[in-house]
């Protein structure tokens, strides 16, 4: 298994040229899976991880992410990127001081957002939100300074839709010390193509979670140089979930557990796979 710090220089390099895909798994199964298919990195998911503990999004605490984080990068061989909400504090320092145990879990980057999830105040203060970025891009320097740094405008998904303001948002995080910018909600490619121009050179991530028009070259064309799901993967899983027993409890039939993949797949699977961890 590639180090820590091998795995972050892969995750960088990732970065600088070209568009690629790093999907959202939810727990170790679902990981080892997105890595046997061939994707180069991984992006853990706030949403997907809470429902694994029957709990809503953004409601894990801090110590539940990091133990989180840290069995997918026991378990994995690629980068991680830590879905890592607000930091789990409003303040700088607070935000710094969960940035730095971030990076002991041993992520190759993580992420940290802008909104305040308060119903009068839907992001941080323009200020304030620069504050927390550069504390946790200090917080990364001195860990090392190698885990990649994402600054996160949420005003699309947050319920302010100004792109204005998230253009001038992410330019500031950038200048802070974000390595990659980020603003999920974004589906129109003049939009995309506005925010790809105002960062660059700094590479942005595009949040496809949702069927947008768009595929990963549409999305290259406009310059995005990676793609991630969020929580979609984990939705798809729990969508088939509910239409299976949904139609057993409404109509005592049982047609849609034709829809599962074959049990023999499956165990073939995680049976090469346990035994190549092993060393068998």
């Amino acid at each position: 298994m590639p180090t820590v710090s091998e795995k972050r220089a892969a995750f960088h390099a990732l970065h600088k040229s070209g568009c690629f895909v790093i999907p959202n798994p939810w727990d170790v199964p679902s990981a080892r899976w997105l890595q046997a298919m061939g994707f180069k990195a991984l992006a853990s998911t706030s949403a997907g991880f809470a429902w694994s503990k029957a709990l809503p999004d953004n409601s894990v605490t801090r110590d539940m992410l990091l133990e989180h984080l840290a069995e997918l990068v026991e378990n994995t061989d690629l980068p991680i990127n830590a879905d890592f909400e607000g930091g789990f504090a409003h303040d700088p320092a607070g935000v710094a001081e969960s940035v730095s145990l971030a990076c002991d879990t041993g992520v190759a980057g993580l992420s940290i957002e802008d909104s305040a999830k308060q119903k009068d105040k839907p992001v941080y203060d323009f200020d304030d939100a620069v504050a927390r970025i550069k504390a946790a891009r200090q917080a990364i320097d001195k860990k090392g300074g190698d885990t990649l740094l994402v600054g996160r405008a949420e005003g699309f998904i947050a319920g302010k839709p100004d792109l204005d303001d998230v253009i001038a948002r992410l330019k500031a995080y950038s200048n802070a010390g974000a390595d990659c910018l980020f603003a999920p909600g974004l589906s129109k490619p003049d939009q995309i193509r506005a925010v790809v121009d105002a960062v660059a050179p700094k590479p942005f991530n595009l949040l496809i979670g949702t069927p947008i028009g768009l595929t990963v070259k549409d999305a290259e064309a406009l310059g995005v140089r990676r793609i991630s799901v969020g929580g979609a993967l984990s939705r798809g899983i729990w969508g088939a979930f509910l239409r299976m027993t949904k139609q057993i409890v409404e109509e005592g039939r049982f047609d849609a557990l034709g829809e599962g993949a074959p049990g023999m797949e499956i165990n073939k699977f995680f049976y090469k796979d346990s035994k190549a961890r092993s060393g068998a």
